[in-house]
């Protein structure tokens, strides 16, 4: 049989890819994580076999077992579905365990999914590209493994200096650390951030802030942050959405 590593989306059920939802509904297994949505994993198969791996603060099942485990189960003889939230190959190490799954002699297969690093903009209205405005977007994770070295913020800076668009996941945690790295690198204090907590859920949030207040935003894991001119445009559309309401009501 086959293990299936498949993209979860953002948390809306409604945005899973079709062959997602079938292959959820007819697991014989579902290995999922923390950030796959509640409402998905209830879509399993009354029969399924459903195993938490979630990683959280605290509460973390290493990869290795994870990949361990996948391999185990894909001797098994069973349809497994290794369930990611967001796309599996968007900092959900799936590349990892595509590998250890192709060392092992496992046939598997990877279902893409709505990655949050363009869902949860959209959700907030805020197009991460927009000619005149940002004409590149650059995703980059906020946290690192130990041993891994962490991304270039210094580099990344002069991309917002010049109007690109920096999406930053899993980045809550650490972000007075990379805020002081973007600002030394010559990024500007006053730059629009939006966190977008929860995205395409019924609990989103979205706080708006700068780049220099954004270590003391009050925000809420799991979020996307958004950092750049693009999040004016979306606060316009927001203004512009209000208005239409109200005239037409």
């Amino acid at each position: 049989m086959t293990v299936h590593l498949v993209g979860a989306g953002p948390g809306d059920p409604d945005l899973l890819t079709v062959r997602a939802l079938r292959l959820v509904q007819s697991a014989d297994v579902i290995v999922y994580d923390r950030l796959a949505d509640a409402a998905i994993v209830a879509l399993a198969s009354p029969s399924a076999e459903l195993i938490d791996v979630g990683k959280a603060p605290g509460k973390s099942t290493p990869q290795e077992l994870i990949s361990a485990l996948l391999v185990h189960l894909g001797r098994d003889g069973r349809e497994i579905v290794r369930l990611k939230g967001g796309d599996p190959f968007v900092f959900g190490r799936g590349g990892e365990e595509a590998l250890a799954l192709a060392e092992a002699g496992i046939v598997f297969t990877v279902v893409p999914g709505v990655s949050s690093a363009f869902a949860a903009p959209a959700a907030a209205n805020i197009p991460v590209t927009q000619r005149g405005v940002a004409r590149s977007v650059t995703i980059v994770t906020g946290t690192c493994g130990d041993g891994q070295d962490a991304p270039e913020w210094s580099a990344i800076a002069p991309l917002l200096d010049a109007g690109g668009t920096v999406v930053v996941l899993m980045g809550v945690a650490n972000r007075r650390s990379y805020v002081d790295l973007l600002l030394a690198g010559g990024a500007s204090p006053d730059l629009a951030v939006a966190a977008i907590e929860r995205a395409t859920t019924p609990a989103q949030r979205i706080v708006r802030t700068t780049l220099a207040e954004l270590p003391n935003a009050r925000i809420a894991n799991p979020a996307t942050i958004v950092i750049g001119d693009v999040v004016d445009v979306g606060d316009r559309l927001a203004d512009l959405i209000t208005t239409s309401f109200a005239t037409v009501h």
